[in-house]
């Protein structure tokens, strides 16, 4: 494996730990990128933007959520 590769897959891996420390590791995909797509459109710098960082900041710092958000419909898999 070349070392971009590695790098990538690191990267990749980083972002799937992101997804489970928010607690929506099995959140359904379409919900999971509609807010994502979602969050790219926050202004940089904006006070939106801020607080949401903040509260990323803040949940780094906490002990990572035990169970998926009550506000996630969960599918049976992945598809």
């Amino acid at each position: 494996m070349t070392a971009d590769r590695k790098r990538e897959a690191r990267h990749k891996i980083l972002l799937g730990g992101i997804v489970a420390r928010a607690g929506l590791s099995r959140a359904d995909r379409a919900f999971l990128l509609g807010g994502l797509i979602q969050l790219a459109q926050v202004v940089p710098g904006s006070a939106e933007h801020r607080r949401l960082r903040e509260i990323g900041a803040a949940a780094f710092k906490a002990p990572p959520l035990a169970a998926a958000s009550p506000h996630v419909e969960e599918t049976a898999e992945w598809q």
